[in-house]
């Protein structure tokens, strides 16, 4: 007899655990542990494709290139939306020296654009047609 009534107790065991569960999977379950920010040396999105479309990268200085002012090419945060074709429509920029944006006209156009700057104490505009029209 008490074989029999171990095994009852161990059966309604089973059963009572069982009940938790799926009583527990039944309950939708929130995102545990969301980390308040996403950290990485860079970040493309691509399409379904597997064409990148837009990017976030940090561009390395470059002691060997010198720029007009006599300074080098310091480290540079860029920002790109990239339409379907591979072609920078928006470009977002800024380091040391200055930052800017530029957007260009449709894909087939070669020469519209606009071009926005602040770099070192100066800034610029520069509005341009496909006609060269500036």
């Amino acid at each position: 007899m008490s074989v029999h009534r171990l095994l009852v107790a161990l059966s309604g065991a089973n059963l009572v655990l069982l009940t938790c569960l799926l009583l527990a999977a039944g309950r939708p379950t929130g995102a545990q542990g969301v980390p308040p920010v996403l950290r990485g040396q860079a970040l493309e999105i691509v399409d379904p494709q597997g064409r990148v479309r837009a990017s976030l990268l940090i561009q390395p200085a470059d002691p060997s290139v010198t720029m007009p002012g006599g300074g080098t090419v310091s480290e540079t945060v860029i920002l790109r939306l990239i339409d379907p074709y591979g072609r920078p429509a928006v470009k977002i920029a800024a380091s040391e020296q200055g930052a800017g944006l530029s957007f260009t006209g449709h894909t087939k156009s070669r020469d519209t654009y606009v071009v926005l700057k602040a770099e070192g104490a100066a800034s610029s505009l520069k509005l341009r047609n496909e006609d060269a029209r500036e």
